[in-house]
């Protein structure tokens, strides 16, 4: 059963994902920051990061570039509900290309509709092994 890390700061958002990922059989950690997030990548075997981007103590952006050096093949999903630029506000951070920078396997818009986090988490663990 592949485990899945999540971190986020909101505990609604970590605990309906974690219903949601339980549900369709994933085994599942959380952490409410970075460094919780760097500690259990650390200590506990996990096979995919779903990591926020804005927390507190370090943003996902810091946290994901911190796991790349423990893990350089961890699959990261980095989240967010912040409204980027790119084509539409061109004047706003583009979000993935901020994703790119620290090689987040994928970037998905907040709310994420389960369907679109089951598939990204299934391509991504198909490609991982």
């Amino acid at each position: 059963m592949p485990r899945i890390l999540i971190i986020d700061d909101d505990d609604a958002v970590r605990a309906s994902t974690k219903i949601m990922l339980e549900t369709n059989g994933f085994s599942v950690a959380c952490a409410a920051d970075g460094p919780a997030g760097i500690r259990a990548v650390e200590d506990e075997v996990v096979d995919l990061v779903i990591c926020d981007l804005f927390l507190p103590k370090m943003n996902g952006l810091e946290a994901s570039k911190a796991i790349r050096k423990i893990k350089p093949h961890m699959p990261i999903i980095i989240a967010s509900g912040f409204m980027f630029g790119g084509g539409k506000c061109p004047e706003m951070p583009n979000f993935e290309a901020m994703t790119a920078e620290v090689s987040a396997t994928a970037a998905l818009y907040k709310p994420v509709k389960p369907k679109d986090l089951l598939q990204a988490i299934q391509k991504l663990l198909a490609v991982a092994a």
